[in-house]
């Protein structure tokens, strides 16, 4: 022992532990063992750890079992960390021993320090962690910390890029543009209808993500080591439960099968999905910014994005649209989560899962880059992009496709001819169609209008 360190002690001997430090002994074991990388569990799950830890104190205070004491001195030493900058306390790492041991113990023996400095001397074993297990404290913290992640970040960041998308298109109701397919020319379509197909996703988001928050507020706390409850008071989960909701804001109910909650994480890998569909949903509408803001000069140029920082050390006056390339890799990653959670998935050997950590760090990383994803998209690109109507609109009047309104009337063969004549002859389909088909101009001028075709073509009864 140095002078920069004291000594701590568990069931395996002593340790010596940071002298500044206020965890104990199995966490300086895990932070010797757990070398592969020092990237801490997020703290929004340390958060979801301590509040459990809050409401068992005062759960087993209830049901007789804790003297009243140190049930105050754990509810008070809790209150303290979750007011104050904690990154330091919590240091053991993502890759640790799969149930996350390390991590309960270690948010054990920091409540622990914490009521030391009052003269308040715990058991992390026998006081903290009365009537828990690791195996059910971790899985739970994971669904308690993903539904608070979700309902409080997710969904408002989701449901504020639709506002934003739909009063964008609202400013611009009228714009046609070209439709594509392919990224070929197709149909005109309104602006306005673009982007409610983005914000029509968003919402189907929002809808999947709220399914899985109905299994992901199901916990399975009071399950204890393999599911049985054993060293558990058989009310202990429905206090700790209804206390955590006080806190939380969230309505938890105990999980229907214990065993099911601590061996298998199927509702957390529901949820990455989801969020994996919400990242696909962001990439579509940060890579149609892109293609739409594309130039302006060479491009579609049908929009500008707003001008955020230099686009080129080398090129003057280059500006990208860095915040849909941004965003495009939050996505990527996001994607690449659900495949790690997929491997976490399948790691439930018998009574339990043993990637618990892992899931429970990408997990709550996923939500975190959907929410300041879809915040960025909101803020810094879709409220001040700037619409060049000129650009959606030139184009139109010398489109070949718009021979399509033209098909149910002169046929598809005939159609197709004008488009070609049209294009080779750089004419107007109305040019063509004049000198090539019977109907009169009147008749023409109406069916080849961008906006009838826009609006779905069906207002017009076919000529007889």
């Amino acid at each position: 022992m140095t002078s920069d360190t004291r000594i701590e002690h568990d069931s395996m001997g002593s340790v010596p532990v940071p002298r500044s430090a206020i965890y104990g002994a199995q966490t300086q074991r895990a932070l010797q063992n757990f070398t592969i990388s020092a990237e801490p569990l997020p703290d929004s799950f340390i958060h979801a750890v301590l509040i459990i830890k809050q409401a068992a104190a005062a759960a087993n205070r209830d049901l007789g079992l804790l003297e009243p004491g140190k049930a105050a001195a754990i509810i008070a030493s809790v209150a303290s960390l979750l007011r104050e900058d904690r990154s330091g306390h919590f240091p053991v790492p993502v890759y640790q021993t799969g149930s996350g041991t390390s991590t309960n113990m270690n948010v054990n023996e920091v409540i622990c320090g914490r009521a030391r400095e009052k003269g308040v001397v715990l058991s992390p074993n026998d006081d903290v962690n009365m009537g828990q297990s690791s195996n059910d404290v971790i899985p739970s913290a994971l669904h308690l910390a993903a539904s608070l992640q979700i309902t409080n970040m997710v969904i408002p960041s989701l449901a504020e890029l639709a506002v934003s998308i739909r009063e964008r298109g609202r400013k611009d109701s009228n714009i046609i543009k070209t439709g594509r397919t392919h990224l070929m020319d197709a149909l005109p379509i309104r602006f306005i209808h673009e982007l409610e197909a983005w914000a029509s996703q968003l919402d189907d988001n929002i809808c999947r993500l709220k399914s899985s928050l109905e299994r992901l507020l199901k916990l399975p706390l009071g399950g204890t080591a393999v599911g049985s409850g054993v060293n558990c008071h058989p009310l202990f989960a429905e206090k700790s439960l209804e206390l955590i909701g006080d806190v939380s804001g969230l309505v938890l109910t105990k999980m229907d099968s214990a065993y099911k909650g601590l061996s298998s994480i199927d509702t957390v890998l529901e949820t990455s999905g989801h969020l994996k569909t919400s990242a696909i949903t962001l990439m579509k509408i940060a890579n149609d910014l892109r293609w739409m803001n594309s130039g302006p000069s060479a491009g579609l140029g049908e929009i500008t994005l707003p001008a955020l920082q230099p686009g080129s050390s080398i090129m003057p006056d280059k500006i990208n649209p860095v915040i849909p390339e941004a965003v495009c890799m939050a996505a990527a990653q996001v994607i690449g989560n659900d495949t790690t959670i997929t491997c976490a998935a399948q790691s439930g050997n018998f009574q339990l899962n043993t990637m618990l950590p892992l899931a429970a760090a990408r997990l709550l990383q996923s939500t975190e880059l959907i929410s300041g994803a879809s915040r960025s998209l909101a803020e810094k690109a879709i409220r001040d992009m700037q619409i060049r109507a000129d650009s959606m609109s030139a184009p139109l009047k010398n489109n070949p496709i718009l021979v399509t309104a033209l098909a149910p009337y002169i046929g598809y063969l005939e159609a197709t001819k004008i488009a070609k004549i049209a294009r080779q002859q750089k004419r107007t389909v109305m040019e063509v169609a004049l000198e090539e088909t019977g109907l009169d101009r009147q008749l023409l001028a109406k069916l080849l209008d961008p906006r009838h075709l826009a609006d779905g073509g069906n207002e017009l009864e076919r000529a007889g």
